[in-house]
C-alpha cells in the first residue's frame, strides 16, 4: 500500500513538475510573442494612416477639380448668356440713336376717292298718251365723283372734286368740277370754307334719305335746288354734335355755271338731334339764282322753306321732307308764282346685305299761274349689297305730271293733259 502511494506520489509531482514546465513555457513564449505583435500593430496602423492621408489627397483634389470644373461650366454660361443679350442690347442701342428725318410726300396726306352712280334700265315715257323719247332699254353713269383732298395742317385743307355724267336720257357727256375749296378749320364749331362745295340743304338731305343713286332728292328732283355752289360757306357742330348748321353765301347759279352777279344768295340750314335717331331740320333760301346780271332785269326774289323731320336706325328709317318757294322760277318775269311739295321715304334693312326701300312725292310747282298743274312720284325697290362700298337695287319709279310740263332729274316730263315717265331696271352705286 505504501509503495502503491508513493508511487502515485510520484506520480503526482512528476506530472505536477510537467505541468509547471509547460505553463513556464507558455509564459515564456507569451512573454516573446507580445512584443513582435505589438511592432506589427504598430506598422499596419502607419501603414493605414498613410493610405488614409492619400485617399484624402486624392479627395481634395478632385473635389478642387470638380470646383474648377463647375466654376468654369458657370463662366461658360454666363459668357452664353451674355453672348445671346448683344442683339437685344444692339437692338436698344440702335432704337435710341436719333432717326434720321425723312422728307414727307404731298401723298401722305392726300386721299383720293370716288363714287359712281350707274344704271341698266328701261324707260317708258308719254305725253298725252303718245310715247316720246327718251323711251327705251340703255346705260347710264348718272354721277362719277372722283375727288382729291388734302391736308396741309390741323387746320387748312383743299379738296377737288370732278363732276361725270353720261346719260341716255340726255343724249351726252358732261363733265364739271363740282367741288373746289380751300377749308380752314377752326374748331368743330366753325369750318369755313372758300370756293365750290356742298350747299347746306340738298346734301344733308341725301344723307338722310340714303338713296341718291335711285334718285335725286325732293327739291334737287325737281330743280328748286342744287347741291353746290361757288361762295363762302360755314357750317359746324355745337352742343356735343346735337345741333348742326350750315350756311352758304353763293353766287346762286349753282357749281355749273360760276359767274359775277349784282348781288349774292344766301342759303342756311339748322338741324338739331334731341333724341337719339331723331332728326329736325329747317332751311331756307333767297337770293336771284345769279340772274341779276349786269344788263339784266329782275322782278322777284327767290325764297324757298325747307324743313324735314326724320328717325333713322341702322336698321329702318322714315322721313318727311317739305319745302314751299316763292318766284323760284319767276326771278326774271313780271308774274310772281309760288310752289310746295313733300316727300315721303322710308326703308327696312332685314339683314346687313338685303333691304327694302320706297318714297312718294307730291309737288303743286305752279299754285299760282297754273293752279291745276301737279305732279305725283313714286318709287320702289329692293336692296342687296355684296360689299360695304357696293349697291345693288332693282328698282321701278314712276312719275306722273298733270296739266303741263314739269322739269325734272329725269328729263321734262308732262302733257297738256298729262304725262308719265316709267322706269325699271337695276340702278347702283359703288364708292372707294
Amino acid at each position: 500500500m505504501k509503495k502503491r502511494f508513493g508511487v502515485q506520489a510520484s506520480s503526482m509531482k512528476l506530472r505536477g513538475a510537467l505541468l509547471g514546465g509547460a505553463a513556464m513555457s507558455v509564459l515564456l513564449i507569451s512573454g516573446f510573442a507580445a512584443p513582435a505583435q505589438a511592432a506589427t500593430a504598430s506598422a499596419q496602423a502607419q501603414e493605414l494612416q498613410a493610405l488614409r492621408e492619400q485617399i484624402q489627397a486624392l479627395s481634395d483634389r478632385l473635389a478642387a477639380q470638380e470646383a474648377a470644373l463647375q466654376q468654369a461650366q458657370a463662366a461658360q454660361a454666363q459668357t452664353a448668356s451674355q453672348v445671346q443679350t448683344i442683339p437685344t442690347q444692339v437692338q436698344t442701342a440702335v432704337a435710341a440713336l436719333p432717326k434720321p428725318v425723312a422728307k414727307k410726300s404731298w401723298t401722305d396726306d392726300t386721299v383720293v376717292s370716288g363714287r359712281m352712280y350707274y344704271d341698266l334700265s328701261n324707260i317708258t315715257q308719254k305725253s298725252d298718251g303718245r310715247r316720246v323719247a327718251p323711251s327705251g332699254t340703255g346705260f347710264d353713269i348718272k354721277r362719277f365723283y372722283v375727288g382729291v383732298d388734302h391736308k396741309f395742317n390741323d387746320t387748312f385743307s383743299a379738296n377737288v372734286t370732278t363732276d361725270f355724267q353720261y346719260s341716255s336720257a340726255i343724249s351726252s357727256t358732261e363733265l364739271y368740277i363740282k367741288k373746289a375749296y380751300l377749308q380752314a378749320k377752326v374748331s368743330d364749331a366753325l369750318v369755313i370754307r372758300l370756293g365750290s362745295t356742298d350747299l347746306p340743304w340738298v346734301p344733308f338731305a341725301e344723307d338722310i334719305y340714303g338713296y341718291r343713286y335711285v334718285e335725286n332728292t325732293l327739291i334737287d328732283r325737281t330743280k328748286y335746288g342744287t347741291s353746290a355752289d361757288w361762295g363762302v360757306h360755314a357750317s359746324g357742330k355745337l352742343a356735343d354734335g346735337k345741333v348742326n348748321y350750315a350756311i352758304a353765301v353763293i353766287d346762286g347759279a349753282g357749281y355749273k355755271a360760276p359767274l359775277r352777279s349784282k348781288g349774292m344768295d344766301v342759303e342756311a340750314r339748322v338741324s338739331v338731334t334731341p333724341i337719339d335717331h331723331v332728326t329736325l331740320a329747317i332751311g331756307g333760301y333767297t337770293g336771284k339764282l345769279g340772274k341779276e346780271t349786269q344788263g339784266a332785269t329782275t322782278f322777284h326774289t327767290a325764297n324757298r322753306f325747307n324743313a324735314l323731320a326724320a328717325y333713322t336706325t341702322k336698321q329702318y328709317r322714315f322721313g318727311v321732307e317739305y319745302f314751299s318757294a316763292e318766284n323760284w322760277n319767276n326771278v326774271t318775269t313780271a308774274a310772281s308764282d309760288s310752289a310746295d311739295g313733300y316727300s315721303v321715304f322710308g326703308s327696312y334693312a332685314f339683314n346687313d346685305k338685303l333691304g327694302a326701300f320706297a318714297r312718294y312725292d307730291w309737288v303743286k310747282p305752279n299754285k299760282d299761274t297754273a293752279p291745276a298743274k301737279k305732279d305725283n312720284y313714286f318709287n320702289v325697290g329692293l336692296t342687296y349689297s355684296p360689299a360695304k362700298i357696293v349697291d345693288l337695287s332693282l328698282v321701278y319709279k314712276r312719275d306722273k305730271v298733270e296739266r303741263g310740263l314739269l322739269a325734272t332729274s329725269n328729263g321734262t316730263i308732262g302733257g297738256v293733259n298729262k304725262g308719265t315717265y316709267d322706269e325699271v331696271g337695276l340702278f347702283g352705286q359703288f364708292r372707294f
